[in-house]
């Protein structure tokens, strides 16, 4: 008997029209093009700009395109995750309201927030059911409205983040391709280096809090970035080890877009060429759950079948880990 593995054959995507450039935002905080384009290799990232738009908005746009792309019938699907860290509300789950919207009807749905390491264990969580033999379609969102939560005063947070959506359909297969090995970490001792202060449980809204900006982004940028650097290189370098891979196996690192620097450090500790990394964070920033399938989004002409991919995500809590997947078909 063959075992079933769960491989990714179809992938959306959606970003905003409004791009808000470096030479935007020199002209909103004390920065500059070359400073912002040096230290992270950013030159511009989307805005949702709708009004009353929230991140289901670019869910629903993100999981129409998959399903116009590859003809899949929404009452097939049988789970719709939503990978987030800006629901539209609190409570009410979004991919709840993103699955009744595309006509997922049959579908059950939920969020799944680990900051930008979301869509990373989304994969995970998706390829578990698959395995399990309960479920057959299960469609994987990365969304994220940044604008919503970043304090645009702040030259250390807004200069990094943006808003889009990306989304992969998830299905059996008895090939051999699909999702192959991951390894996923977390250690809460980040937490107070990447974290809104306010609007949980431990700092309710008040006037106070709203007054004080507490409900936008804070990110302590040094260690963050000393803890992405050296996590996101090391289970990425594990997994190629664990999995016996040289450099010249892996087609593609498939890397969170946070930092330029990090993506390099990435891809110089896995020996893989700047050729086989895929980058988009000079177009959109950080979008955070969405950076993972708006890469795919964008490369989808590329990939063949049989490729290796490793994905690799390091976000807030902390959070990080790595994929190894093998691509399941050859885009049209």
């Amino acid at each position: 008997m063959k075992k079933t593995t769960a491989a990714i054959t179809a992938v959306g995507g959606y970003v905003p029209d409004f791009v808000l450039s470096n030479k935007v935002l020199e002209t909103m905080v004390d920065t500059n093009d070359e400073w912002i384009t040096t230290r992270t290799g950013i030159k511009e990232r989307r805005i949702l700009k709708e009004e009353n738009a929230g991140t289901s908005y670019m869910a629903i746009k993100a999981a129409e395109d998959l399903i116009q792309k590859s003809g899949v019938d929404p009452t097939e699907i049988d789970f719709v995750l939503v990978a987030t860290a800006t629901p539209d509300l609190m409570v009410a789950s979004t991919a709840a309201y993103v699955a009744s919207q595309i006509g997922a009807e049959n579908a059950f749905a939920y969020d799944l927030q680990a900051a930008c390491s979301s869509f990373l264990y989304g994969m995970s969580t998706a390829a578990s059911y698959i395995e399990s033999g309960r479920y057959k379609k299960i469609l994987v969102i990365g969304a994220d409205k940044m604008s919503s939560i970043i304090d645009y005063t702040d030259r250390t947070t807004c200069i990094i983040f943006g808003d889009g959506a990306g989304a992969v359909l998830f299905e059996p297969n008895e090939e051999g391709f699909g999702l192959q090995d991951e390894y996923l970490r977390s250690d809460g001792v980040g937490r107070q280096f990447l974290k809104i202060d306010a609007g949980g449980s431990i700092l309710p809204a008040s006037e106070e809090t709203v007054k004080n900006k507490q409900h936008y982004v804070y990110q302590d940028g040094k260690s963050v970035f000393k803890f992405a650097v050296s996590n996101m290189a090391d289970v990425s370098a594990l997994i190629m080890e664990r999995n016996n891979l040289t450099h010249e196996d892996v087609q593609w690192l498939v890397p969170h877009q946070a930092n330029k620097r990090i993506i390099d450090a990435t891809a110089n500790r896995m020996g893989v060429a700047p050729e086989k990394v895929m980058i988009n964070i000079d177009r959109y920033g950080n979008t955070t759950s969405a950076t993972l399938p708006l890469l795919l989004f964008d490369y989808e002409k590329q990939l063949k079948k049989g490729d290796n991919l490793i994905f690799a995500a390091f976000g807030g809590g902390f959070t990080w880990g790595s994929i190894y997947l093998k691509w399941a078909y050859n885009s049209k």
